[in-house]
């Protein structure tokens, strides 16, 4: 049972269509589950924004919580590029 209605922006979402099957189907897991419990373990609140980060492997998926029960993914990339 979803608690929180998930959104994906059209950036995040072309970056995960240039990933592998299996690692898409690892970040698509991990959405799905933020959809049921948005501070998922592991998840943590970035710094000076209402923005969260949770990981998957090398990378990184970014999303917020507006208190209105909706969770939007903003980006998912490669930690060594997603915080730039």
């Amino acid at each position: 049972m979803v608690k929180y209605q998930l959104k994906i922006t059209e950036s995040a979402e072309r970056e995960l269509r240039e990933f592998h099957k299996k690692l898409q189907d690892r970040i698509v897991d991990k959405i799905l589950k933020l959809g049921e419990n948005p501070r998922l373990s592991g998840s943590k609140k970035l710094l000076g924004t209402d923005n969260y980060r949770i990981r998957v492997g090398d990378y990184r998926i970014y999303s917020i919580d507006n208190d209105k029960r909706t969770i939007t993914i903003l980006d998912i990339g490669h930690r060594k590029d997603i915080y730039c």
